[in-house]
């Protein structure tokens, strides 16, 4: 990196280019944070409808305004899928998926394609960060042997540093410049480049002594969440059979002033990180000879909820004498999470499909997903589309089935025409149940 060189002060004062690989909710997010401090970016991604929709200005992930990717685009953004390119940037930020596979192991293979395409146009003086949640030692274990075969000395020659992703989509208090910023590097340098290069966009900077550190505090955030919901998900099922509402009960006890953080029911896990991060913690103690019990337990509460949910779905509509077979059932939410646009890892696919199975006639509604999305688990629901909640739609179905709690419902008026709703976010508390039957589920 030329001797005397200072790669810290250059990543924080000089004048760097930035590249992002993975142009999602993740990536996009964080190259506009980048932009509107006047760093250049140039964004990567595989799919070229979403490079072309950039670079015509246009957004396709809801809470990003397609006046801010023009805005970005006026500021020295750029985007591009000829990945030969990678060369240019200073930095190379990874935000790629990291799913499971079908055994429920972890699935690097984007990283590792990531890191190949690197490897071919890696050059002195680069730093690349991972940002992709993964198990404990993958920066150092997987990228780092790929970019090595460039023939660059890591920590000499090139920097490799881990910082996991803490986006969280809708959320209007935090965003990616407000929400310290973890990094461990590889080495001493590589950590002191990538605090310095994230300094520039971050509320603050939290240095950690390795890349396993920051890999293994992104794991923890998550499998904490996890274990949290999996406890008031079995209390509902427990509290349900007593007769006793849990949203009232965890109400209650979010007024205690400590040693209590309030978690919410609901009819699974959604998203990118909680229902996959606690499986690779599993997997790699599995490596090391251990099996995490409670972990384990946790998420196989989580992922018996949709059919918990469908099961009550099938005894509401049987005390009003009618089978699921043939019944008319309307998902409302297919978002893994309120106001978002995204249904990764959706329970309402899972839902629909078990109630599908059933021999209902299966429909949705969401204002923020128009048509599904083709989904590797459920290549069967692609392409079906929200249907439109009139008056008269709402009185023709058999039950409505809340697993998303939009802003954007109306629920008095969606409760004065249905007949039977099952609610599994206490959507409803506040509203005059009228002539419908509300069951909380």
């Amino acid at each position: 990196m030329g001797e005397g060189s200072d790669p810290a002060a250059r990543f924080r004062e000089g004048d760097v280019a930035v590249g992002v690989i993975g142009l999602g909710y993740v990536g996009l997010p964080l190259a506009r944070a980048f932009v509107e401090k006047g760093v250049r970016v140039l964004g990567f991604d595989v799919d070229p409808a979403k490079v072309d929709a950039l670079r015509a200005g246009r957004s396709y992930i809801g809470h990003i305004d397609s006046d801010v990717v023009r805005a970005m685009r006026d500021r020295g953004f750029d985007a591009t899928a000829d990945f030969d390119r990678l060369g240019e940037p200073d930095a190379v930020l990874i935000c790629v998926p990291t799913p499971l596979s079908e055994a429920r192991d972890p699935d690097l293979t984007y990283v590792v394609e990531s890191a190949r395409a690197i490897a071919r146009t890696l050059r002195p003086g680069q730093l690349v960060v991972l940002e992709s949640t993964t198990y404990p030692g993958t920066t150092r274990d997987v990228v780092l042997p790929i970019l090595a075969e460039s023939g660059l000395k890591p920590g000499e020659d090139f920097l490799l540093a881990f910082s996991p992703e803490r986006e969280d989509p809708g959320n209007p208090v935090f965003s990616a410049p407000t929400i310290p910023k973890v990094v461990g590097g590889i080495d001493a340098a590589s950590r002191a480049a990538a605090e310095a290069l994230y300094s520039r966009i971050v509320v603050r900077v939290v240095p950690v002594s390795t890349a396993e550190v920051a890999e293994a505090c992104k794991i923890l955030e998550n499998t904490y969440r996890a274990v949290n919901i999996a406890l008031v998900n079995e209390l509902k099922m427990l509290y349900d059979r007593m007769g006793i509402d849990v949203w009232e009960v965890i109400a209650a006890a979010a007024s205690k002033p400590f040693g209590f953080q309030a978690f919410h029911p609901g009819p699974g896990l959604g998203g990118h990180c909680i229902p996959i991060d606690p499986f690779y913690l599993t997997w790699v103690a599995r490596k090391h000879g251990m099996t995490t019990r409670f972990i384990e337990l946790a998420g196989e509460i989580n992922t018996a909820m949709p059919a918990y949910v469908v099961g009550r779905v099938v005894d509401a509509l049987n005390d009003r004498s009618k089978p699921a077979r043939g019944s008319k059932i309307t998902i409302l939410g297919m978002a893994y999470k309120k106001d978002v646009d995204d249904p990764r890892e959706s329970p309402g696919f899972e839902l629909m499909e078990l109630l599908l199975k059933k021999g209902a006639e299966v429909d949705y509604n969401d204002p923020h997903v128009p048509s599904l999305p083709p989904m590797r688990k459920y290549p069967e629901l692609r392409g079906k589309t929200s249907r439109e909640l009139t008056p008269e739609y709402v009185a023709s179905r058999d039950c409505l089935l809340i697993a998303t709690n939009h802003s954007a419902y109306d629920w008095p008026s969606v409760v004065a025409h249905a007949d039977l709703i099952v609610d599994t976010r206490d959507a409803l508390r506040n509203v005059e149940p009228g002539r419908a039957t509300i069951v909380r589920a």
